[in-house]
Formats: structure tokens, sequence, C-alpha cells
């Protein structure tokens, strides 16, 4: 039982002494946050952004929203020049036509 006690009380002051470390916004961001800051500070040439961004959630979870991200970006310049989605993935990477 007591064992059981002190294990909890090392969690919360180990929680404690987390918390105050830190210094950052408490504020959460979720992954499409994350990863549209990550984006568009990588556009800018903004390392201190970048790694911020890269911060807020897991490197996996970046990665799903900035793939994500990069299919929706595709999609939306397809409809808006009216071509498929292949032919302006490979324009924008800079790919011969298929």
């Amino acid at each position: 039982m007591f064992g059981r006690v002190r294990k909890s009380g090392v969690r919360f002051l180990n929680a404690l002494r987390a918390e105050r470390d830190t210094g950052r916004d408490r504020r959460t961001h979720n992954l499409f946050e994350a990863a549209a800051a990550y984006v568009s500070a990588c556009a800018e040439d903004d390392q201190e952004q970048i790694d911020e961004a890269a911060g807020w959630v897991s490197p996996e979870a970046l990665s799903f929203g900035v793939s994500e991200l990069a299919c929706r970006a595709v999609i939306a310049l397809a409809r808006e020049r009216e071509e498929s989605p292949h032919t302006v993935a490979r324009a924008l990477l800079g790919l011969p036509a298929a």
C-alpha cells in the first residue's frame, strides 16, 4: 500500500517539475495546426518557426499532417487549374508529364 502511495507521489512531483521546466505555451496544438505552421515556415525559410511547429506534435503526427495538407493543396490546385491531381503534383515537383 505504501509503495503505491509513494509511486503516486513521485509521479505527481515529476509532473510538477516538468510543468515548471517547460515554460512553453500551455495551449495544445493539433496536428493540422502544426502542419500548417510547419509548411508555411518552410516556405518562408523561417527555421525558428519550423523548430517550434515541429515541437507541437510527435514527428509521426507532423508527417501525417504535412501529407494531408499536401493532398488537399494538390486537389484544390487541380480543381482551380481544371487538371488532374496527378498532372498538378508532377508539375509542382518539376517532373515531366507522364
